[in-house]
């Protein structure tokens, strides 16, 4: 919880986990990771205050369900410190500092010798996390698959060490490949984020939307509507990839049948940018209209929130408690339970 969160984070892993829940097979955990935040933002925890109401709101706006799902804090969760602590013990230095996603954020940061222990650690904490709600599928983007990947290792040997405890998790990334990793709107090739200011946020009002997708990246060589122009690299195209389906061309552009004839024609020539563009915007406005409508009747029930998230933590602790008993058993620090 360091900012709101946005077409990234919804097309990434918030749509599949809404999907996860509806599907009624799966008892789902979700929660802001605030501990996690600290490990670059300890000198402004403000930053994350501020922010964990506004991840909760669009979490609970685009769609998960308290009834459904449990929602948490994991400050609020102190066993997973704890199962931390024993898993710090499985992983070597050199080991996390191989782990491309922890290598590409020390970079962004401009982190060196200076970089938090917590950070350079968080991988380990993201274990105990998934770990301790014995999860067997978490839906990440595809750049929290290295992650995923340190998760099962440590899994692999605690269980090869202590016993058959832990329970060895699956990635799941977006089934549209558009999706898996969505650029920002600027068209430089990086996927959306809060720090390169190139996103458009779950909690954008229209007029906002509007003016983020008219001036959005396209072909720069597509100059008339009579050029032919390019789909590769058109950022437009990518989000109708992403977020176009077959009824949005019946409602808003109906001369079109799907996303290909559409696509045809832009190659061909004969196709504005401002088309496809006032399509992109009708398309979103779709999505995110019934994620604004949601978001303001919590937004006016602030108290729920809290609720919400204070059950949920304490659901949520009874759970990573259990998991915790049976760690501390298998390792053997069960010294006082005397039969």
């Amino acid at each position: 919880p360091t900012g709101k969160l946005h077409l990234g984070h919804y097309a990434g892993t918030l749509k599949n986990r809404v999907e996860l829940q509806e599907s009624g097979q799966y008892e789902l955990y979700v929660f802001m990771a605030d501990l996690q935040a600290l490990t670059d933002n300890a000198r402004d925890p403000k930053k994350i205050h501020e922010s964990l109401i506004e991840v909760a709101l669009d979490y609970l706006s685009v769609g998960l369900d308290p009834q459904k799902t449990t929602i948490f804090v994991q400050s609020q969760v102190p066993e997973l410190t704890e199962i931390t602590n024993y898993y710090l013990n499985l992983v070597t230095l050199a080991r996390l500092k191989r782990n491309p996603t922890i290598k590409t954020e020390i970079k962004e940061r401009g982190f060196k010798e200076d970089v938090p222990v917590g950070f350079l650690t968080y991988p380990i904490s993201q274990a105990a996390d998934i770990t301790a709600f014995k999860a067997d599928l978490v839906p990440v983007g595809e750049d929290q698959l290295p992650l995923i990947e340190q998760c099962k290792e440590i899994v692999h040997t605690f269980n090869s060490i202590y016993g058959d405890i832990l329970k060895m998790p699956q990635a799941i990334l977006a089934d549209n490949k558009a999706c898996i990793r969505l650029p920002g709107i600027d068209g430089k090739g990086s996927k959306m984020s809060k720090s390169l200011n190139n996103c458009i946020y779950l909690s954008d009002d229209s007029a906002t939307l509007k003016t983020k997708v008219m001036s959005m990246y396209t072909d720069p060589n597509h100059i008339k509507v009579s050029d032919p122009g390019q789909i590769e690299g058109n950022t437009v195209f990518t989000f109708l990839d992403a977020f176009a389906t077959p009824k949005h061309f019946v409602k808003f552009l109906p001369e079109y049948q799907n996303l290909e004839e559409l696509k045809n024609h832009y190659q061909k020539g004969g196709l504005g940018d401002v088309v496809v563009k006032k399509f992109l915007y009708n398309v979103l406005e779709d999505i995110l209209t019934p994620i604004r409508k949601r978001r303001a009747y919590y937004e006016q029930h602030l108290d729920l929130v809290y609720q919400i998230l204070e059950e949920g933590s304490k659901k949520a602790r009874l759970k990573a408690q259990e998991t915790l008993q049976e760690i501390r058993n298998a390792i053997g620090l069960n010294y006082f339970e005397h039969k």
